[in-house]
């Protein structure tokens, strides 16, 4: 019971602090706010921002599951890192958007979750970000 409100807690905090900056990244084209957007998910799977952020979409996955939290938290990680690629995408980054939604589809794939699911708790989100 302590382990889910703990996740739970945490999954709200995430979801909390990822709205605004996706938001200010999506609408102000703002790069500053995509590296808080990355923080959060380093965060969300217990990494190192610089560290999770470097990793190939594999060597992520293989830290999510040494980290033990993957599969709560995976379909979280993995709309952030989809949605904010998407954004870096559009905003000229090509090769970096490429990378956060390999990562995404990678966790997606690893932890049975899929990249066209929205958490409930995003879905709000996901629909500003149109």
């Amino acid at each position: 019971m302590l382990h889910r409100d703990y996740l739970l807690e945490v999954i709200e905090q995430f979801v909390n602090g990822i709205s605004q900056s996706l938001v200010r990244v999506f609408v102000h084209r703002d790069l500053d706010a995509g590296q808080d957007v990355e923080a959060a998910v380093a965060e969300l799977v217990q990494l190192d921002p610089n560290t999770a952020m470097s990793l190939a979409p594999e060597s992520l996955v293989t830290m999510m599951m040494l980290s033990g939290t993957g599969d709560a938290v995976a379909g979280y990680a993995a709309f952030a890192l989809n949605r904010l690629g998407e954004a870096y995408e559009r905003m000229g980054e090509v090769e970096l958007g490429q990378m956060r939604k390999a990562q995404a589809q990678a966790i997606a794939d690893s932890f049975n979750a899929s990249l066209d699911e929205i958490p409930e708790e995003l879905r709000g989100l996901n629909d500003q970000l149109q």
